[in-house]
């Protein structure tokens, strides 16, 4: 069903019909979250939303465009608000074709002339239709849509311009003999005695709708029963945002810092669920050349370094500045373009201090070992992911080969020689060989690990603190920690229990259990900042 049928089912079913006022397709979507059985395309809101008075200097297409969005983002029906009908009974020909085409349920016309102003604005200049003109309206509607289900509701504003009861019963019988589904009385009093009053008075069939923004104690219930089908909560919406927004924006100047708001604002997954990017996630995986496939990537840097000294006493070593740009933004730099740009960051020592852009953070234990933190981002560990330290310095070339590789799990392997780095990560490998005499061309050789560890005699090469994990290694890795944390969580390789676990001892489990891990090469063209020469090296080496 569409719109359209829908309201006409829910017409036919009891208790009262709650209409939510919005402007655009999000606030529609909020309606529809909320529970309302329809929306309402206020033109108060739309109006307010474009920052001018509700007064009809948006046009007739600025409304409906409007509208059309809510269409498109809410299941439920909208109803459009449509001020005098833009006109007389010409133009409403012309307003009837379009919002029947763009999907609207029903729209409401009032007879105020035009151009209209908000029943709700003091001290303005306020004239009503002739009572024949406003009707005519109405059958110019009835005899142009197309559909039946297609309704209008007439709304007539005698009470709010004070012409009295009579007038109003008058006007609103007149609009339902010419054929309104339904005719709504609005009313500025602060209590519901005048609405009602009209109701009990009422002496046709058409139902009744009403707009209980003054009278705003009186109950749905209370309404429903006292002969209101429709109820429309206009403008809630819009003026509880300006409130919130206000609180938000004037708490963020004062205290100058994002996190001030942390209470009032939803988090950007909530907004990426309402406007439906799980489904566009979904769509580019049914329809669109994929060119390989997802991958993000996890960047761990929640241990502390004390080793940097004063360097790192406010800040992680992630976040030290080697040449205007600290070492996670050259990261993330390299890392996007090479395409990956989901990217996921664990935080454990200062971790307040790490602030970049378009990145995830997890929160470790600054004293665990990093396979706990590692674990931490176990979520997003479902896809190919790249893991790699928070305090190396690489180009987008490195991590565009690893890209390019097969495998479950795959490192990097620097073949340079490895003398003089006995407290570093090093390997052993099937066929590899180290030394600074070697030559070969980059990338070309998917080697296995044998050996992994800090300090290892007889190595052949460095692992640089990058590797390339494909879901089934990821899945490998993940199985593989919980069952030594099922098997009492002791000593894994070189590390005193699985809580203190380096990457490294993880690896060598996996060997150890028969599982391959491979390597590609390097010669050089990275750099590890681990201590204050390192941090020098940097800031005299990178370009």
């Amino acid at each position: 069903m569409d719109g359209k049928q829908r309201l006409r089912e829910r017409m036919s079913q009891p208790g009262p019909i709650l209409v939510g006022g919005a402007h655009d397709g999000l606030t529609a979507k909020l309606v529809e979250e909320a529970g309302f059985d329809a929306v309402w395309a206020s033109g108060f809101e739309i109006s307010a939303s474009h920052c001018v008075p509700d007064a009809n200097i948006l046009t007739m297409e600025d409304q409906l465009r409007a509208a059309s969005w809510m269409v498109k983002a809410a299941d439920i029906p909208v109803i459009a608000d449509c001020d005098n009908g833009y006109g007389n009974a010409i133009n409403v020909i012309h307003m009837v074709e379009a919002y029947e085409q763009a999907g609207i349920a029903a729209i409401c016309i009032e007879d105020n002339v035009f151009p209209k102003r908000c029943s709700f604005y003091a001290g303005v200049k306020r004239e009503l239709a002739p009572v024949e003109e406003h009707a005519g309206k109405v059958r110019a509607f009835l005899e142009t849509r197309k559909s039946d289900d297609f309704m209008v509701i007439a709304r007539t504003e005698a009470l709010i311009a004070g012409w009295g009861m009579e007038e109003a019963l008058k006007r609103g019988r007149a609009y339902a003999d010419a054929g309104a589904d339904f005719v709504l009385v609005h009313s500025k009093s602060s209590e519901p005695d005048e609405v009602l009053g009209f109701a009990e008075r009422w002496d046709r069939d058409t139902p009744l709708v009403c707009v209980p923004t003054i009278y705003k104690k009186a109950t749905a219930g209370q309404l429903y029963e006292g002969g209101y089908q429709i109820m429309i909560y206009a403008n809630h919406g819009l003026r509880s945002g300006i409130k919130a927004q206000r609180e938000a924006f004037a708490r963020i100047v004062k205290e100058q810092h994002c996190s001030a708001v942390d209470d009032l604002v939803v988090p950007k997954t909530d907004v990426y669920d309402l406007i439906g990017v799980p489904r566009m996630k979904q769509e580019e995986h049914d329809f669109m050349p994929s060119g390989g496939q997802e991958v993000g990537a996890v960047i761990l840097a929640a241990g502390a370094s004390p080793e940097l000294g004063e360097l790192t006493a406010d800040k992680p070593k992630a976040m030290l500045d080697v040449k205007g740009k600290t070492i996670l933004g050259h990261q993330t730099d390299a890392l996007n373009a090479a395409g990956i740009k989901d990217i996921s960051v664990v935080v454990g020592y200062k971790k307040e201090a790490v602030d970049v852009p378009s990145i995830k953070t997890f929160a470790a234990d600054e004293t665990k070992g990093e396979m706990a933190s590692l674990m931490e981002a176990a979520s997003v560990l479902d896809r190919r992911t790249l893991v790699l330290y928070g305090d190396i310095l690489f180009d987008q070339e490195m991590v565009e080969r690893l890209l390019n590789t097969e495998g479950d799990v795959v490192l990097v392997v620097d073949r340079s020689d490895i003398e003089g780095r006995p407290n570093r990560d090093l390997v052993h490998t099937l066929n590899g060989q180290s030394g600074s005499g070697q030559r070969f061309l980059k990338g070309t050789r998917f080697d296995t690990l044998e050996r992994i560890g800090n300090g290892l005699d007889g190595a052949n090469g460095e692992w640089i603190g990058m590797m390339m994990l494909s879901a089934n290694g990821a899945e490998a890795l993940r199985a593989l920690y919980a069952d030594l944390g099922a098997a009492g969580g002791g000593a894994v390789h070189q590390a005193e229990s699985l809580d203190k676990a380096a990457l490294t001892d993880l690896l060598q489990a996996m060997v150890d259990k028969g599982l391959t891990v491979n390597t590609i090469d390097t010669y050089k063209g990275w750099m590890e900042i681990d201590t204050f020469e390192d941090y020098q090296r940097a800031w005299a080496q990178l370009k």
